[in-house]
């Protein structure tokens, strides 16, 4: 049993990883003996005098450390618990049986012209109604948003037909992270979990825009602009990993709003890019050289 040693930004506390996730799409937190009915490891992880708590989730366990004793000096020395724990037969966690049927499938990643966030691309669809979360009480309707949160590297989330958009903070790399995504991803969805429940998203006021029964009450250049938006743009950022919703168009200044999702939001080249690229098409599209384009971060 492979075991990689690793800081954590709190001194106090340090982690295990393992090559393979160790938890079933769950997260735990002991805080002392009395809480490890369900972790044989735990409970023999707290007979050491300096450990305060222990968290288990997704690849790794984490140890908070009273200060009694320094990481330096003890730590080959739990790794090697660990390990001969694991090698004996001891159990980490013992989960409640699933009886899920399980369904295969496969996750892959694709950069996207924002460095700081990635597509997961899933074999499958897994919403018709796109999802937007920027921080972990936003998760409502997205339980696999909200397990995501709780990994401290994953600052905002975006999840549309057979995509999760995930941008991350700047504390950790691509390198470091994207295994671990991607295998939590892949394991979370087939064993059952819900990626979004479409019954509990809130609308989106931009989204109700474009719905048929507003659409009709539009003037007819704004309903110009929803439809060159649908039919040559979303495809295009849909691909990188974002998407686009029309917000106004003003007849007097002949500005137009749109607002960014996902890999676009809050990427200054794309940004740019998509402001220029979708100015010049209305432009032309729309014969009126005064157009002008304002990208909006959701």
């Amino acid at each position: 049993m492979q075991i990689t040693i690793k800081e954590t930004q709190n001194p106090a506390i340090i982690k295990f990883e393992f090559q393979d996730f160790i938890t079933k799409n769950q997260n735990y937190e002991f805080k002392n003996i009395d809480e490890t009915k369900n972790s044989p490891l735990a409970q023999k992880l707290f007979y050491l005098p300096f450990v305060k708590t222990v968290y288990i989730s997704g690849n790794f366990i984490a140890i908070e450390r009273f200060s009694i004793v320094e990481w330096s000096d003890v730590k080959d020395e739990v790794a090697q618990q660990i390990s001969d724990f694991i090698a004996d037969g001891g159990k980490i966690i013992i989960e409640e049986q699933s009886f899920v049927k399980k369904i295969p499938i496969t996750v892959y990643s694709e950069t996207t012209p924002n460095p700081f966030t990635l597509k997961f691309v899933v074999s499958r669809m897994v919403t018709k109604k796109a999802i937007e979360c920027k921080n972990i009480d936003e998760t409502a309707a997205s339980p696999l948003a909200k397990e995501l949160f709780k990994f401290p590297f994953v600052k905002e989330i975006f999840i549309d037909e057979n995509y999760i958009t995930i941008t991350r903070y700047e504390v950790a790399t691509w390198d470091e992270i994207t295994l671990e995504l991607r295998t939590f991803i892949k394991q979370f969805i087939e064993n059952g979990g819900t990626v979004v429940d479409e019954s509990l998203i809130a609308e989106n006021p931009n989204q109700e825009k474009q719905q048929i029964a507003n659409f009709d009450n539009l003037d007819t250049t704004s309903q110009q602009i929803i439809n060159i938006l649908e039919e040559y743009v979303k495809p295009a950022v849909a691909a990188d990993g974002g998407n686009i919703l029309f917000d106004s168009y003003d007849e007097k200044t002949k500005n137009v709003k749109v607002i960014l999702q996902g890999s676009c939001n809050g990427c200054p080249s794309s940004t740019f890019t998509l402001k220029n690229g979708i100015e010049n098409m209305l432009k032309n599209m729309l014969h009126d050289n005064e157009i002008v384009v304002e990208a909006l971060n959701a």
